[in-house]
């Protein structure tokens, strides 16, 4: 199989590189996937029942918001026309970029968030790596499954603040995963639903408790099934079928040659599942502690406590990466040509940066641009940059740029089940 694969990259370009195995995408039950497309739609999850995964994670804005930072909590609408809710404003602005979800229910996708905090680790509770350490329940079916319900516990993200709903004010008290907590009154809420009950019934049997795993392990299955991006003129040119274009097979060419893109972005998918610090410019809140009142963000770090592991963030896959900026783990970028810049040299891009490109909702806050003026800060992230500048011309930018574009599956794009009309609960659904 291997010699069969090089030997299809050699004739596109792409000289001896070895993509490897194809993804691998678990069959999933349909009525299970049914019933996740409700549940990610529905705002019921959220502390005061304004909020759904989907208000950040749209398939409109490809599976992100279309913002640099979102606005959760305190906001009302949609991506960029989100606005701030006059009766219950928002604290602050989210500190990362909204990620995009193509393809995270690929088998090969063991680790999650920008930092990684969330990985696969056979030691741990369940399997998993999470925050709450010891305190993490069982039942979760997968690492993705796990991802897709901490935004839940987050006041800015999806609980709302303080002690205004008893999801909230569960959080405040610190009672995430233990009997009656936060993630018990979410379940609890769901199987008061009766079309929910009846739903989990078939999935589950009947009369089955519902527990907040398994909320999230149905999710974790429309997801795999919904978010799958692996149709692409690319895939198609890589398995024999028409090749890229002109241009798009220029950028390949640079993209797994001169470039070096590939060193990161390997594989079918185009990542490494690893982190990298690459200087990107840090723009935002930043991610700090509740005693810190910094804006800084040094990434992967905070998961490892390693200073070799500092201004670090896991490596993207670039499927659909046309479809899903802004781009980092700020979204300090707004343009797809904007970054492929910014990876030609990090450092110059990073002291030149213009924050007129950042794309944010209308909060007011100190800390947008506090890193981008603090020189000592830039020095700091810029002794940590691992990539070596690369001379390349415009048109070679646009070829990569083409390259890029060939990886969007249009028919995932366009979405299989969708966002649904209505939900069970009753809510309004982001259309």
């Amino acid at each position: 199989m291997k010699w069969m694969i090089a030997g299809l990259l050699m004739a596109t370009g792409a000289e001896a590189q070895d993509l490897g195995p194809r993804p691998v995408f678990p069959e999933m039950d349909p009525a299970r996937v049914q019933l996740g497309q409700l549940l990610f739609f529905d705002p019921i999850l959220s502390g005061n029942r304004n909020i759904s995964c989907g208000t950040c994670h749209h398939p409109r804005f490809g599976t992100s918001d279309g913002m640099s930072l979102s606005m959760g909590e305190g906001g009302i609408g949609l991506g960029p026309d989100r606005r701030i809710d006059s009766s219950n404003p928002p604290e602050d602005r989210m500190p990362r970029n909204a990620p995009a979800l193509w393809n995270v229910g690929a088998t090969e996708f063991n680790a999650f968030f920008h930092d990684g905090r969330l990985e696969a680790d056979p030691q741990k509770p369940g399997g998993i790596r999470t925050p709450l350490g010891a305190d993490m329940v069982v039942g979760f079916d997968s690492v993705l499954a796990a991802q897709a319900m901490f935004p839940v516990l987050a006041g800015d993200e999806m609980a709302g603040h303080y002690s205004e709903n008893e999801v909230s004010q569960a959080v405040r008290l610190g009672h995430l995963s233990i009997k009656g907590g936060a993630w018990d009154r979410i379940a609890a809420r769901v199987e008061a639903i009766p079309e929910y009950r009846r739903a989990f019934d078939a999935v589950l049997g009947d009369q089955t408790p519902i527990q907040f795993t398994d909320i999230a392990n149905v999710i974790a299955d429309f997801t795999r099934v919904e978010w799958r991006a692996d149709d692409s003129p690319f895939d198609r040119a890589m398995l024999g079928g028409d090749p890229l274009s002109a241009q798009a097979s220029r950028g390949q060419d640079l993209f797994y040659g001169t470039a070096g893109c590939s060193t990161c972005h390997s594989g079918w998918l185009q990542t490494d599942h690893s982190f990298h610090a690459i200087a990107m410019p840090q723009i935002g809140p930043g991610k700090a502690a509740p005693f810190e009142t910094h804006a800084r963000d040094t990434g992967r770090m905070r998961v490892t406590g390693e200073i070799s592991d500092q201004y670090k963030f896991l490596t993207p896959s670039l499927r659909n990466v046309s479809q899903s900026g802004p781009y980092g783990h700020d979204g300090a970028y707004a343009s797809l040509q904007a970054v492929v810049r910014h990876h030609l040299d990090p450092i110059a891009a990073l002291n030149a940066y213009d924050p007129t490109q950042a794309v944010f909702h209308d909060i007011q806050s100190p800390d947008d641009w506090r890193v981008v003026a603090d020189s000592e800060e830039l020095a700091r992230i810029s002794a940590a940059n691992e990539l070596t500048p690369i001379a390349l011309g415009d048109d070679d930018l646009s070829d990569l740029v083409a390259f890029l574009h060939s990886l969007t599956d249009t028919g995932a794009t366009a979405g299989r089940l969708g966002v649904p009309v209505k939900v069970p609960s009753g809510l309004p659904v982001d259309q």
